[in-house]
């Protein structure tokens, strides 16, 4: 039924005239409608039913092959001043785009059903928590976006309470590379998505709001909505740190926020919550530290790499419940993919039956959709209002060589710099080549809705003088040795690294002063256990000083590329690193050496 709220009404009304939808459907988020919706996709085939004996209330949906990623260069933020969108963003002026989108958009409803779907974005009573109104004709976005949001009639009540939302316009149109674009307008806080059913580029409470709309949003508002994990974890006295961190899509986010202690630490005490996988909002509490809540509800995964070695509790949620997304399935009817298990699998992701020479049986960058609740490692704070304060924030992405294992940086300006530097080679997650070094901000370069130049100027005015702010971390699960094998064993193993940086934030665990900031020295880590060589774990926190060198021109470069408005205080941090590199008289530093 139609809402309270006339202007939520009223722009139903207008989409309902541009688009011509058959009916008009306001979703309530209950179990009815969702039993009812997805029998809808059964029928349509958009669904199929996996083994309801081994996997009950599992359902396989195959995207179109042309529509399988995040299509970043078919992705437009539409400011008035080209100049606020930056250089990190591809940019159309607000009246033209909504012209070229609004073209396609017309009459693309019909024989269709319009489902408007309120949700909010973090805990429904929460002030950090924002709404929106996603607008879609793919009742499958529907479905995902009841797990992966707090959706329904709650949702609209507060949306009513507050006259405030974020609006939301998705078709899956024609599904033609051709007249896909996703646009969003921070200024009118809203987005417009046509063209794909897919993930990031169809849910629109995901990227599109929670990442570009919101960045907008947090600066505006004294936040910061960023592209993070947040995870507990808790030490044999019971205390527990709160961290979040960055990452690049498909490199470990879901596995670190889920990351079961290996038995050495398990057996000690040594607990990990999970609050998130993959975004983060955090806002200064009056206490000086930085709260942060998780905004969604639910995890929309990587699902290739995941299995009992990697990520034992994202597998035992996968069950029951769940709607997987271009994975392959054995002859029994049972989701397969790469890295899981021994099973053969019988069709591929497109439904053809499986050949080893067709590629890969399920998509790179195939995924599962589940509540957050059925993790094992499910912090009950993640439901909490108030959200929580975070001891340390760590950046990290895929390099093979030259960046050590793990690094603090020196105070918070530094901190920034190292998030605005970090770079990671290219994954599935996104079009285009992979293996590929890119600069990837904060892990924001695909999400950021605004200048990132502006954005590095946000995160410097956070230190304000009374905050408490984290201490800020570089991490590298991938460094490779001279073998191109892996040097850190990574996974659970990870937890070692951990506990090195929840030692820092409270006063302990040692560390050498380099020129890149403060690293562990071997006998700094726990590492009791742990079949790694010595000279691996000395090459892993190697710090080639001439590498650096070269890292640091490069960085250079990058942060000139955004020219007048780069904040003068990290470009002075830049040039204080460089000095302090180009002082080094040594070729390099190995910690622990005369």
């Amino acid at each position: 039924m139609p809402s309270k709220l006339e202007a939520l009404n009223r722009w139903v009304d207008e989409v309902a005239r541009l688009t011509q939808p058959d009916a008009i459907h306001w979703c309530d988020g209950s179990e009815a409608e969702n039993d009812a919706l997805i029998e809808r996709m059964l029928d349509s085939g958009d669904l199929i039913e996996l083994n309801p004996k081994t996997h009950p209330n599992c359902y396989l949906h195959r995207s179109h092959p042309s529509d399988v990623a995040r299509v970043e260069h078919l992705t437009f933020v539409c400011t008035r001043d080209r100049d606020d969108a930056g250089p990190n963003n591809n940019w159309m002026a607000p009246d033209e785009a909504h012209a070229k989108i609004d073209a396609l958009f017309a009459g693309c409803m019909r024989g269709r059903t319009l489902y408007v779907i309120p949700y909010c974005m973090g805990p429904i009573d929460s002030p950090l928590a924002r709404c929106g109104v996603e607008l879609t004709d793919s009742a499958y976005v529907v479905a995902n976006m009841r797990l992966m949001t707090r959706m329904g009639s709650a949702a609209l009540e507060r949306i009513e309470r507050e006259a405030t939302f974020v609006k939301g316009l998705h078709s899956t149109g024609e599904l033609d590379p051709a007249k896909r674009f996703i646009m969003h307008f921070p200024e009118e806080l809203s987005i417009k998505s046509i063209g794909s059913g897919y993930g990031g580029n169809a849910l629109l409470g995901k990227k599109c709001h929670a990442l570009r709309i919101a960045s907008w949003q947090a600066r505006s508002e004294g936040w910061l909505a960023e592209h993070m994990l947040i995870l507990g974890v808790q030490n044999p006295k019971g205390e527990v740190f709160h961290v979040a961190a960055a990452f690049p899509s498909a490199c470990g986010k879901t596995n670190l926020a889920m990351l079961i202690p290996p038995e050495s630490y398990a057996s000690a005490g040594w607990k990990i919550w999970t609050i998130g996988d993959d975004i983060c909002w955090m806002m200064p509490g009056a206490d000086g530290r930085l709260w942060a809540i998780n905004p969604e509800a639910g995890f929309f995964g990587v699902a290739p790499g995941t299995s009992a070695k990697t990520n034992a509790n994202a597998l035992s949620m996968l069950n029951h419940d769940a709607i997987f997304t271009n994975v392959a399935v054995t002859a029994d009817d049972e989701p397969w993919w790469e890295g899981l298990s021994d099973a053969k699998p019988a069709r591929d992701w497109q439904g053809r039956a499986y050949s080893a020479s067709s590629g890969p049986a399920a998509h790179p960058n195939s995924r599962f959709t589940v509540s957050a609740r059925q993790c094992p490692s499910w912090s009950p704070r993640m439901d909490d209002p108030q959200g929580v304060p975070i001891s340390a924030i760590i950046f990290g992405g895929r390099r093979e060589h030259l960046v050590p294992l793990v690094f603090e940086a020196r105070d918070w300006k530094h901190g920034v710099l190292v998030g605005a530097a970090m770079g990671s080679e290219t994954t599935a997650a996104a079009t285009g080549a992979v293996g590929v070094l890119r600069r990837d901000s904060m892990a924001m370069k695909p999400f950021c809705g605004y200048n990132f130049a502006d954005y590095f100027s946000h995160w410097l005015s956070v230190d304000k003088p009374g905050m408490n702010l984290p201490k800020i971390f570089h991490v590298n699960w991938f460094r490779k040795g001279a073998d191109g094998k892996f040097l850190w064993p990574g996974f659970g193993d990870n937890m070692r690294v951990l506990e090195w940086i929840v030692g820092r934030c409270s006063g302990g665990e040692g560390a050498i002063e380099t020129p890149i900031g403060l690293v562990p020295q071997p006998e700094d880590l726990n590492l009791a256990g742990l079949e790694v060589p010595a000279a691996r774990i000395e090459a892993l926190l190697h710090i080639d000083t001439e590498g650096w060198i070269a890292e640091y021109e490069s960085i250079g470069e990058y942060l000139a590329s955004y020219g007048a408005r780069m904040p003068r205080a990290l470009r002075d941090e830049h040039r204080r690193v460089s000095a302090l590199l180009a002082e080094e008289t040594e070729e390099s530093i190995t910690p622990g050496s005369p």
